[in-house]
């Protein structure tokens, strides 16, 4: 035999080595993505749950607005809980622009806070929130048992708490969108019935 054809033959053995270990990496990585499960937004032990019906409270937008959370209305609400203060919330305010404007057709968007209303004002214009209500009120963070931020809650057209959680990603803010179309209270939940 000469060099050529065994030079060939060694380098078709090589392609079909190497064919064989691109399928069983492949293999592999769609095992690691069934076992690493999407993470949702992290519910916090609070007061309210999914599904209870959300405290209807009257509160003032600082436009001089009257805003009213919870209830049955016939349109979901979003209330984004911030911090001036806070950098995450800062980096999550684009995403909560987009998945408002996105989501506008059956979604009503409201940032709430409490603390000093100026630091609040100057964020709401530095961010370009005039078009959202913007509410302070310490009792409704209370109400709705948020510790951490930034925190969401999902109310649905129904008054009742359609999900919640800590939300640091668009993944987990978009968790909770996912969440009430599927029914459940969390994706968490939702995999572990799967």
């Amino acid at each position: 035999m000469s060099m050529i054809v065994v030079s060939q033959v060694l380098l078709w053995i090589t392609v079909a080595v190497l064919g064989v270990l691109v399928a069983a990496l492949a293999r592999q990585v769609g095992v690691l993505h069934e076992r690493i499960a999407p993470a949702g937004a992290l519910t916090l032990h609070q007061g309210v749950k999914v599904g209870d019906v959300a405290p209807e409270m009257h509160v003032k937008s600082l436009s001089g607005d009257a805003v009213v959370i919870g209830g049955a209305r016939g349109r979901s609400q979003l209330v984004f809980f911030l911090s001036p203060d806070c950098p995450i919330c800062k980096t999550l305010l684009p995403v909560f622009k987009s998945a408002a404007a996105a989501e506008r057709g059956w979604l009503d968007a409201i940032l709430a806070s409490d603390g000093d209303e100026a630091a609040h004002r100057r964020l709401m214009m530095a961010e370009g929130l005039a078009g959202f209500p913007y509410v302070l009120s310490e009792d409704l963070g209370r109400r709705f048992g948020v510790s951490k931020l930034p925190y969401a809650v999902l109310i649905g057209e129904d008054g009742k708490i359609a999900s919640l959680g800590l939300v640091n990603t668009r993944e987990h803010l978009e968790s909770l969108f996912e969440a009430k179309e599927r029914g459940v209270a969390s994706l968490q939940d939702f995999l572990a019935k799967r």
